[in-house]
């Protein structure tokens, strides 16, 4: 009984991780479509939603089962509970990404970003798929220096959703209202999409010491102590 109960604890974290790369791939394939103005590809981040919903629900009803039938305490109940909250935010990035692809449907045949923004929306969402890609990794390492390095990475994504910001700001914007709107809907799904990334990674954190990610100094301050 204890292996089956062991078992089915790996298999909700295997299925963490899926789901996160459900959602990078998805987050770089809407990123493509909102580029290059593919409806057909939009579409199919659209239509993808649903497995990752469908894996949020399904890990979401195994991981009560086991809270009502194994009652687990300590590590395990952590384990429980956290995975509970990382299919959230998993969740949570899928739709972010799903917006994106509805944000190209919408606006197609045209595009929804100006020629002198699509590097630095590239970007963003290149970043994003890389911040989840760690985040997946963190999920199956465990590894807390790892998971601890997310959230630097993510400043680099703040700076870039700066940048869109400063742009939109310029006396120089000649776009439009609808297009402003519409690249500041961009920087913010994109700015989203990565705390969920890094929302993970501290949750992980927790889950192998049982602090949370900001009680714990990064290794950099640790050796300049």
């Amino acid at each position: 009984m204890r292996d089956a109960y062991h078992e089915e604890l790996d298999s909700i974290g295997e299925g963490l991780v899926e789901m996160a790369r459900l959602v990078g791939s998805a987050i770089g394939r809407a990123t493509t479509a909102i580029l290059d103005a593919d409806l057909k590809l939009a579409e199919s981040v659209i239509a993808a939603d649903e497995k990752v919903d469908d894996l949020q629900r399904d890990l979401e009803a195994r991981a009560i089962t086991l809270l009502a039938r194994q009652q687990p305490v300590a590590t395990d109940l952590r384990i429980v509970v956290t995975s509970l909250r990382m299919s959230a935010d998993l969740e949570r990035s899928g739709d972010l990404a799903q917006h994106v692809a509805k944000l190209a449907r919408l606006r197609f045949p045209e595009t929804a970003v100006p020629r002198d923004l699509h590097a630095t929306i590239l970007e963003m969402g290149q970043l994003a798929q890389r911040l989840m890609a760690k985040a997946a990794e963190v999920i199956i390492t465990k590894d807390v220096d790892l998971a601890l390095q997310l959230e630097q990475d993510d400043d680099a994504m703040d700076l870039l959703h700066r940048a869109l910001f400063q742009h939109l700001m310029d006396d120089r914007w000649k776009h439009g209202i609808e297009t402003a709107v519409d690249v500041t809907l961009l920087g913010r799904y994109y700015e989203r999409f990565a705390d969920h990334a890094v929302s993970v990674a501290k949750r992980v954190v927790y889950l192998v010491t049982g602090e949370h990610a900001d009680e714990i100094a990064p290794p950099t301050a640790v050796e300049g102590a």
